[in-house]
């Protein structure tokens, strides 16, 4: 009888090692800084750059930013 319930016990320590596992994997991915710009900022960021090159004039560098802020 003591041997029976050997089964149910390894089956709540996989889960509790899974669960264990998936918070750890979860707040790695949480706390992480991303590392990626997206959409507008990507865009903004660019253009500025590019303005300060001297890729693109005053003009074109104000209808652009007005287009992005759109």
């Amino acid at each position: 009888m003591m041997w029976a319930n050997w089964g149910i016990h390894w089956a709540w320590m996989g889960l509790f090692w899974v669960v264990v596992l998936g918070v750890i994997a979860w707040a790695a991915v949480r706390l992480a800084p991303a590392t990626t710009d997206r959409g507008e900022k990507a865009a903004q960021r660019i253009l500025e750059e590019r303005y300060a090159r001297g890729e693109v004039d005053d003009e074109e560098y104000r209808r652009r930013r007005s287009e992005l802020s759109r």
